[in-house]
């Protein structure tokens, strides 16, 4: 089902002051402000529309990684388990714009005592570097998913600078006495039923109890008390615990948290015995991602996934690719009081698609949306949406976009 939407021209055509387009049956149109240049590569510009629960009002930044100096990257406090605004975070990294990311573990009502960690939902990359996998689907925050979607789904940048849709899953070991375990987890605030986790200097400081909460299935099921918890140092086992503890994990250390078959796995180790502990992300595309963050896919190849939810409005954030990866997107909806009704999913890939993206991800959205540019000569960063919440609220991560000069 097409939605609402209709633009007539390309992005590319849209110059000058603001343009609205809609076609000969009048139907509700795109206003599309006019572009303003953020960066060399990086543009800027404002839009609205008429959606089947009101006005909608949203801001994209157009990034073109074609031109020189221009990339991507991972926006995030510093650790995985932690939680901090897109403006602080694309100040502190000297990004010239940025939107905000995954969905995350934001509250824990279902399990009193229990911290919320802040962590993402899906896997995360930073700068090439491997910082956290997916939690299992039944785990996760946020909107149902379209049929076939997956916690473990990605947008990012490849090692050749080009924007992609992809998968990351997560392969691995932990080898001891002769012995094989699957890795489940690592640095992820749930872990599968049975699974055992490993969490390195890269997770924080927050407390893992968290991974041994719900099921595969329910979030929300109780915690198990069948747990253990192993410290690793420098490849030996150092400290034994009979629940996930908390605080800094010292660089070349590595703590593993089983639950119920994982913690019995976990038991039959002692202090001093060899362990070995290996873990990857592989996509499921070619080529390595220098850059990853969750998002559950809505448009592919220039198409609608099926069984997007219309019926479900909200404030969201997208990001999205066109020509090759070369291009790529990143817009946020404005939470003003005029506009929180927002988009269902199917109208923002809908509206994705006609803005130019050929692929994209819905992202975390409601009072998590957030847009911001950064000036690169004062360096003043501003936030150019209205987060629905009254403020910015600290989120797990982002995308920033960034100039080398």
């Amino acid at each position: 089902m097409r939605s609402v939407l209709t633009v007539l021209v390309a992005w590319t055509s849209l110059v000058g002051g603001g343009t609205a387009l809609a076609d000969a049956g009048d139907r509700p149109a795109l206003q599309l402000g006019a572009l303003a240049p953020v960066a060399p590569g990086v543009a800027y510009r404002e839009f609205s529309l008429s959606a089947s629960h009101g006005p909608a009002y949203g801001h994209v930044l157009r990034v073109d990684l074609s031109e020189p100096g221009v990339s991507l990257d991972l926006l995030y406090p510093g650790s995985v388990a932690a939680r901090a605004t897109v403006s602080r975070m694309t100040a502190a990294r000297g990004a010239v714009g940025g939107v905000n990311g995954d969905f995350f573990n934001i509250t824990e009502t279902q399990h009193p005592g229990v911290e919320a960690t802040g962590a993402p939902v899906g896997p995360s990359v930073a700068g090439g570097r491997r910082l956290g996998a997916a939690v299992p689907n039944g785990q996760r925050f946020g909107p149902v998913m379209p049929p076939g979607a997956t916690t473990r789904d990605v947008i990012g940048l490849g090692t050749d600078a080009r924007g992609r849709l992809d998968r990351l899953t997560l392969t691995g070991t932990v080898a001891a006495k002769g012995r094989q375990l699957p890795l489940r987890g690592f640095n992820q605030y749930a872990l599968p039923v049975g699974g055992i986790g490993a969490y390195n200097s890269s997770w924080g400081s927050a407390s893992r109890l968290r991974a041994a909460c719900g099921t595969d299935a329910d979030r929300a099921a109780p915690c198990t008390d069948d747990t253990y918890e192993l410290t690793v140092r420098h490849g030996k086992v150092a400290s034994a615990a009979h629940k996930p503890g908390h605080g800094t994990i010292p660089s070349g250390t590595v703590v593993l948290v089983g639950r119920e078959a994982g913690a019995r796995e976990l038991r039959r180790l002692k202090a001093g015995d060899a362990v070995r502990v290996e873990e990857r992300l592989e996509p499921a595309e070619r080529g390595a991602l220098r850059f990853a963050v969750g998002g559950f896919p809505v448009l592919r190849d220039g198409r609608l996934l099926p069984g997007l939810d219309s019926s479900t409005s909200a404030v969201r954030t997208s990001a999205g690719v066109s020509e090759g990866g070369r291009l790529f997107y990143l817009l946020a909806l404005d939470g003003g009081s005029g506009y929180r009704s927002g988009l269902t999913v199917a109208e923002l890939a809908d509206l994705m698609r006609d803005l130019g993206a050929d692929d994209a991800v819905n992202l975390d959205g409601g009072g998590s949306s957030t847009l911001v540019t950064r000036d690169p000569d004062s360096g003043r960063t501003t936030v150019r949406n209205h987060p629905s919440g009254g403020a910015e609220r600290p989120v797990a991560n982002g995308i920033g976009v960034f100039v080398r000069t």
